[in-house]
């Protein structure tokens, strides 16, 4: 067995490097990081090959002394902290000291400042533990580093990098993410000798709006929330526009951009209630904390952080972003349709505002919601309201009911113009929060069937009714097996009487199947009460009544998030009257 040795001085900067030089965005995320902590107002960035051939971060900063040029290239070597008091409260996006070390250790670096105070800039190149003389050079006040043959001298790291349109794709993203950070900085971002970004100072709205386009900017809801020692702000993109991977989902902790599974979780919980399944949200997320609350020395690449009180911001940030989510009773969920016309498309453009709205409140079945409102409506002879509102009626968010179209949509009218409903949607949100509030207070009004329903089963269904029959029971149903292939149910939750027993209980039976009991009760009770709202709702082609829509809109405006469906989906738009009038060329 060999002897235990010391390292040399290059190895151990190799080693070191390893853990914050991962590849060209690496270097790109550390070189612009110094530039922000240099209080640059103006940063320009210029890649060759994807950045493994040269890396180049000129801003207009406090730049470097010369006598400082040499230490600024040395390991643990920093202007940033100088005692463990210091450490503990970080306010800077470095700190470490060992950047630029690591990177000289895998390539060639030049660094090149000028402060306000010196006549001429100076220049100092390391490659390797050599550093090379410090020479005279000509620069404005600022910094401009340069990068360049990146693992030139360790040639197996440089075969893990790949290709250069991957390798600039992650400069990109990194360049990006400090733009959402900084939105007042200017920036330029160029590949090849080609500019491919140029950002002017803007606001927040205008730069979130502008790198994550403008269909998000138009429908995301602001986020914000304080309490002492901690703030949140930023965009929630709107459920309708989830996507199919996390590409788009951006959380900074005081500035700086992290990936943290505490706040992640915290704001998928905040979106579960208006989306589901393997869908994920936009957002750009910024949580201000005390610094002292927050560890952000917890691995050398600075991504993750470990928060003092773990629970309290979890909370916090959950609450925040369900309150920005549960949407507006006098405001569209999504943009309000303007009637640009782009061919034969409406394209999106005005945003929508936010306001609070009621919590719901739990009803009896649909039929008993709209007790007595039927008047001769069938789904041949679509039901069609009075033309003018009842007293005071127009004043409502959601307006009154114009008629029923095809049997799925309502159209109404509200001092603003047209709305159009999806009533099936908006009848599963109403009853998806009607539930959890009835289990929420552990009550459930149970409605037994003047004739018991009895479903064809698999002989698992059947299996997992004996195995978790309390938890059904505390669902508010009474099922029983019939024989190994035949289930009957005699009573369900009293709001669910008129839904579609058959598949109810498939539905329930499948949930508790894959989830089991506990979980249902707990982790996965949304999702299985999603399923019974989705079950229970009116379903399309139902004809109504003029009362029963209206009875309809109210219920609502009186239900918490009843912007969106329990999967995402928008239950109504807005057009305004000025939509209109461009739809129809009006003024033209």
């Amino acid at each position: 067995m060999p002897a235990i040795r010391l390292l040399s001085d290059n190895l151990i900067s190799q080693i070191a490097a390893g853990e914050v030089v991962e590849r060209p965005a690496s270097v790109l995320k550390e070189l612009l990081e110094n530039s922000l902590d240099a209080g640059a107002q103006s940063v320009a960035v210029s890649l060759e090959q994807g950045g493994i051939r040269r890396i180049r971060v000129s801003d207009d900063g406090s730049g470097i002394a010369r006598a400082d040029l040499a230490l600024a290239m040395t390991r643990h070597a920093t202007s940033k902290i100088a005692s463990t008091a210091d450490l503990e409260r970080v306010a800077t996006l470095g700190f470490r000291g060992e950047a630029l070390a690591s990177i000289a250790s895998v390539a060639r670096v030049t660094l090149t400042s000028r402060t306000a105070n010196d006549e001429h800039a100076w220049r100092i190149g390391a490659e390797g533990a050599s550093h090379g003389a410090i020479e005279p050079a000509a620069h404005a006040p600022g910094t401009t580093a340069e990068v360049s043959d990146l693992y030139v001298n360790t040639p197996a790291r440089r075969k893990f990098l790949k290709s250069e349109a991957t390798e600039f794709a992650h400069c990109a993203e990194v360049f990006e993410r400090i733009a959402l950070a900084r939105p007042g900085l200017a920036l330029t971002l160029r590949h090849n000798g080609r500019v491919s970004r140029h950002l002017l100072p803007a606001t927040a709205e205008a730069r979130t709006a502008g790198l994550l386009g403008r269909e998000f900017g138009d429908a995301a809801r602001e986020l914000a929330g304080e309490v002492p020692g901690l703030r949140i702000h930023g965009y929630l993109g709107a459920p309708a526009q989830a996507r199919g991977t996390r590409d788009a989902q951006y959380v900074f902790v005081n500035g700086r951009f992290v990936r943290d599974k505490l706040l992640a979780h915290a704001l998928r919980q905040a979106y579960a209630d208006v989306l589901h399944g393997d869908r994920h949200p936009a957002y750009v997320v910024f949580v201000e904390i005390d610094h002292g609350a927050v560890d952000v020395n917890v691995h050398p690449a600075k991504t993750e952080v470990r928060f003092r009180e773990p629970h309290a911001v979890h909370q916090f940030v959950r609450h925040a972003a369900a309150r920005a989510l549960a949407g507006a009773a006098g405001e569209s969920p999504v943009p309000t349709v303007s009637a640009e016309i782009a061919g034969d498309r409406l394209v999106p453009s005005a945003r929508a505002l936010q306001a609070s709205l009621g919590v719901a409140q739990p009803v009896g079945t649909y039929a008993a919601m709209f007790a007595g409102a039927r008047d001769g409506a069938t789904p041949d002879r679509p039901a069609i309201a009075e033309p003018f509102a009842p007293a005071g009626e127009i004043d409502q968010p959601l307006g009154f009911a114009l008629a029923q179209l095809h049997g799925i949509y309502i159209l109404a009218q509200n001092r603003r113009g047209l709305v159009l409903v999806d009533m099936h949607a908006a009848h599963e949100r109403i009853l998806y929060e009607q539930l959890k509030t009835v289990l929420d207070a552990e009550r459930s009004d149970r409605q037994q069937l003047l004739i018991p329903v009895t479903v064809q089963a698999e002989a698992v269904d059947v299996a997992t009714l004996e195995e978790h029959a309390g938890v059904v029971a505390a669902l508010g149903f009474e099922m029983s097996a019939l024989s190994p292939t035949t289930i009957v149910v005699r009573e369900v939750p009293a709001m669910l009487a008129s839904a579609d027993i058959p598949a109810l209980a498939r539905g329930l039976l499948r949930d508790l199947r894959e989830y089991g009991g506990g979980q249902v009760l707990t982790e996965r009770r949304n999702e299985l009460l999603a399923t019974l709202a989705c079950h229970g709702a009116v379903r399309a082609h139902r004809a109504l009544t003029a009362p029963e829509m209206n009875a309809l809109l109210r219920r609502m405006e009186d239900t918490e998030r009843s912007g969106q469906c329990n999967h995402g989906r928008p239950t109504w738009y807005q057009l305004s009257l000025a939509d209109l009038d461009k739809l129809f060329l009006r003024g033209r």
